[in-house]
């Protein structure tokens, strides 16, 4: 099964972020590694959020994520979600 993870940023995300970055990007390595992210990416005009798609039993692989990153850990991350997707074409 399928779960996006929303992220909503702070306002100037891009410049906040850099304490974190390396400690996050590792997160992600991991994540990925592990085969439970799909891909991640910021999104652009505005950039105000990312969305991160996992694969896993249920939604936990995406919300120990999110508890775990440091991003959301350090109050970059003004909001998180994760809902259910249903993949009807593609993986």
């Amino acid at each position: 099964m399928y779960f996006l993870l929303f992220y909503k940023t702070v306002d100037n995300f891009i410049e906040k972020r850099a304490p974190y970055r390396s400690a996050h990007l590792d997160l992600v390595k991991e994540a990925q590694k592990n085969e439970f992210l799909i891909m991640a990416g910021a999104l652009a005009e505005p950039a105000d959020g990312a969305v991160l798609v996992f694969r896993g039993e249920d939604a936990s692989v995406a919300e120990d994520f999110a508890r775990n990153d440091p991003y959301v850990q350090n109050g970059l991350i003004t909001e998180w979600s994760v809902r259910p997707w249903t993949v009807v074409i593609g993986g």
